[in-house]
């Protein structure tokens, strides 16, 4: 408890965490009213092309749940990510981790405590969020909302699964941090590794069709995918709920493996 608490007056007390969740509430809420605004939008010119007699040579964008999530799940949590990697690296910069380490020899609780504070604050915002970007959505979608519903458990799915995501995500941020220990790097490869990394291998045919199934965060985006058969091309080995097991298996191989890097080199 001692280890937690001192934790939280570090967070509390430094301006990055707030800054960081103002930035994520601004991303998950003004995408969700950008893709519902485009979605009516869309259906609007449709129904006048309908009226005016003439053929629609597109098809109207009605948003999912993904869709209006996806400012909390393809950007909001990369930046609790970097909130999460910066409560580490930052110890390291200013040399302070060397203070925590000799009040606290046990250094796996530190990451620990760092992962559990982090983790549950941005479990509980990204939660609050996905239901704000969802009734957001609805709201400014009009009747192109009308298709947007919790009523499947692909639907709920794609709503708790955000909050679960974030979970592991800071946990593994604070492994990368704790492995990296420099903040430049530590936020490099958090941001390259989802967005470019993985992405990279749709360029190697065949052999990447092959490994993509187990890329971890073509996997977390199979289990958040409220259609995962219909809304992916890679060819998964598993269902979603499979999907996030892999990914919290990697997540915690790599946070132990910052545990055991941190114990055994100075600090």
């Amino acid at each position: 408890m001692a280890v937690l608490s001192a934790e939280r007056i570090k967070i509390t007390t430094t301006k990055s965490p707030l800054w960081c969740t103002v930035i994520i509430i601004v991303l998950a809420l003004g995408l969700a009213a950008v893709v519902g605004l485009s979605s009516k939008s869309s259906l609007t010119r449709y129904n006048n092309d309908i009226a005016a007699g003439s053929k629609p040579d597109f098809t109207p964008t009605l948003p999912t749940l993904s869709d209006a999530a996806s400012g909390i799940s393809g950007f909001g949590i990369l930046v609790l990510m970097i909130m999460a990697a910066l409560a580490v690296t930052s110890e390291y910069r200013f040399g302070i981790i060397r203070t925590t380490f000799q009040a606290v020899p046990n250094r796996g609780s530190v990451l620990a405590a760092k992962a559990l504070l982090i983790g549950v604050f941005g479990a509980v915002l990204t939660l609050v969020l996905t239901f704000g970007a969802y009734a957001l959505t609805k709201a400014t979608a009009g009747d192109a909302g009308t298709a947007l519903s919790l009523s499947t458990s692909s639907d709920w799915r794609a709503v708790y699964g955000v909050p679960i995501y974030a979970l592991l995500c800071v946990i593994l941020a604070v492994g990368v941090g704790a492995l990296l220990r420099q903040s430049a790097g530590a936020i490099a490869l958090l941001l390259l590794w989802p967005l470019l990394i993985e992405n990279l291998f749709n360029l190697f045919g065949s052999v990447g069709e092959k490994i993509m199934p187990f890329l971890p965060f073509m996997n977390a985006n199979h289990f958040l995918s409220d259609s995962p058969t219909t809304s992916s091309s890679v060819n998964f080995h598993w269902g979603p709920w499979g999907s996030l097991i892999y990914f919290a298996v990697f997540v915690l191989v790599i946070f132990g493996a910052s545990v055991a890097v941190v114990n055994r080199r100075d600090a």
